[in-house]
């Protein structure tokens, strides 16, 4: 990754032209604030004018004021009055767009709270999301044939639990078809891969290397690496090898159609605002490229990693910084492993094994690095999935809160997979946000039987988080889970896999709860509930109509439910052909 100068940052400070716009408190270092929402009524006897209405609508609102309404309007991106469709065509004039609902379900625009966009693997490298060894060698025998030998070949996607040949991937599978490349096959959730004879070779590890701190090479019975690396361990491979070259403008190139490839998916999937949890400066600049090419759909809340962090806390710059359509976030750390991947790092075994899962960061490491960010005026997210590590990022917030107080820091725990009593009531004390996965139950089914029933009655705790007063967001960690928020809504009121097996039924939430931590709730977490996550006079004006209303079909076909259209600021984004 490369750094950028801070020439080029004030360059890239106009991506962010809003922020001198907001409150001092919503940009000064040491105090982000939630965003008011702008007054955005007409004077009294002014005229009233509104750029669109939507009328004979069921609208669902995520705002406890006026939770059902029929109609409302919206002027200069905003919501400008919410009521009945007798009074919103009072406010319509000869050149207001009038949108007929016809009696489907308006919803506010959805918010996933934990994803990453990138979107460049999905245009560029191998698919390796396939249900079979053979597809699997099928897709890389193709891409090897036009890879020069020595070069890598890289697949993404990969998602072992789901193959259906009785058997996991093993690197000879990989050898067969590549013996003269070095193939790494990623899996969807990040923290693991499988790699060929090749790579190792490249690698210099055999089976007397140890595993690393942190990383795991998985082995046959002889102890010989069996392919499958874990965690910090595939960063041996990081340097070995031949991989293709780009210039720099390529290389952005490929970042602004990966990202406007993104937006388009995110937005006909009815999500309006998405947490990017990967931002590196050359993100940033593509943030700033797609939108003035009029391709960036969606909102984005940018939690910041690597080389990005340090230049912007140096500069100033702090939690809050942007405006309603790209502002920055947090600084983002993982401090263990996998819930999908069966890494994350637990107090008691995976199911059958003496395996706790692994680490990534020392409680120094977390110390360190909250206690850097949170006295500089940053919100932290720290990916902790397992008990064992949200105490260590627990205890590294309290002890940052303790010396540097603040009444509203809002320092999130990424995922939060497994909790219990004790851990819930820490979050609610420090006033922290957990971010669990919210289509990981529907979605990843099959690989929950590593953890066992009882397990699972703590994890992905939605209704325990809400029970205890907490604005649970929801997330799906887009690559490792789907984006599809209606996938999400059912796998959180029916917490049923796809296989049609209930896991944790005590962790259900009502169609209500599930719609308020796909909207409102999802604001709380960037600091923007007072501008977005509901359907209110004077926020922006983000909203969904679905073709049917989520409590009228059967919970189990809740992601059927058909998007007819997603509007983001008033503009409709999706269809992309219609006004």
């Amino acid at each position: 990754m490369s750094d950028i100068t801070r020439k080029e940052f004030l360059r890239l400070s106009a991506l962010m032209a809003g922020a001198a716009a907001l409150p001092a408190s919503a940009r000064a270092a040491g105090a982000p604030r939630s965003v008011p929402a702008l007054p955005h009524m007409p004077a009294k006897g002014g005229a009233i004018d509104a750029d669109l209405i939507v009328v004979n609508g069921r609208v669902l609102t995520s705002d406890p004021a006026m939770p059902r309404a029929e109609a409302f309007a919206v002027r200069d991106g905003r919501f400008l009055a919410i009521g009945s469709t007798a009074d919103i065509r009072n406010l319509a004039s000869s050149r207001t767009r009038v949108i007929d609902a016809a009696r489907m379900t308006v919803v506010p625009g959805f918010i996933d709270a934990h994803n990453h966009p990138g979107g460049v693997t999905e245009l560029y490298d191998v698919n390796a999301n396939l249900r079979s060894i053979g597809a699997l060698k099928a897709a890389i025998t193709e891409r090897v044939a036009k890879t020069p030998p020595g070069y890598w070949v890289d697949a993404y996607m990969f998602d072992d639990t789901k193959l259906t040949d009785g058997r996991p991937l093993h690197r000879r599978d990989l050898d067969e078809v590549a013996p003269n490349h070095p193939v790494g096959v990623h899996h969807r959730g990040g923290h693991t891969g499988w790699y060929n004879s090749k790579a190792f070779e490249l690698a210099k590890v055999t089976k007397d290397t140890p595993d690393p701190t942190g990383g795991r090479f998985f082995r046959d019975a002889d102890g010989t690496p069996n392919g499958w690396v874990a965690e910090l361990a595939t960063d041996v491979f990081d340097s070995v090898g031949l991989r293709e070259q780009f210039t720099p403008a390529q290389d952005q190139e490929r970042r602004r159609n990966g990202m406007a490839h993104m937006s388009s998916l995110y937005t006909a999937a009815g999500l309006t605002t998405v947490h990017d949890l990967s931002t590196s400066a050359e993100n940033i600049r593509a943030y700033e490229e797609v939108r003035a090419r009029g391709e960036l759909r969606h909102r984005a809340y940018m939690m910041i990693r690597g080389k990005a962090f340090p230049l912007l806390r140096d500069a100033g710059v702090s939690t809050g910084f942007g405006d309603e359509w790209v502002r920055v976030g947090g600084v983002k750390y993982a401090a263990d492993g996998s819930a999908s991947e069966r890494t994350m790092r637990m107090s008691t075994p995976f199911q059958g094994t003496t395996d706790y899962g692994i680490l990534t960061m020392s409680q120094a490491e977390i110390h360190d690095a909250v206690d850097d960010a949170h006295s500089k005026g940053w919100q932290v997210g720290i990916h902790a999935n397992g008990d064992v590590t949200i105490d260590m990022v627990l205890t590294a917030y309290e002890r940052a809160l303790a010396r540097w107080p603040h009444p509203d820091r809002r320092h999130r725990i990424e995922h939060c997979s497994l909790v219990n009593p004790s851990l819930i009531a820490r979050i609610v004390r420090t006033g922290s946000i957990p971010t669990p996965f919210w289509t990981y139950i529907y979605y990843h089914g099959e690989k929950w039987e590593k953890y066992g029933d009882a397990k699972m009655e703590s994890m992905f705790a939605h209704k325990s988080f809400l029970d205890a007063g907490i604005k649970v967001p929801g997330a799906s960690d887009y690559g490792p889970g789907p984006f599809e928020p209606l996938m999400a809504l059912q796998s959180m009121v029916t917490r049923t896999d796809y296989r049609g097996h209930v896991w944790g039924a005590n962790q259900r939430v009502t169609i209500d709860q599930a719609l308020t931590i796909a909207t409102q709730n999802g604001a709380y977490a960037s600091y923007e509930e007072h501008i977005k996550g509901s359907i209110t006079t004077g926020k922006l004006a983000d909203f969904v109509i679905l073709e049917r209303d989520p409590h009228d079909v059967p919970p189990d076909t809740i992601k059927d439910i058909r998007i007819v259209r997603t509007v983001t600021g008033g503009r409709t984004v999706f269809p992309k052909n219609e006004a």
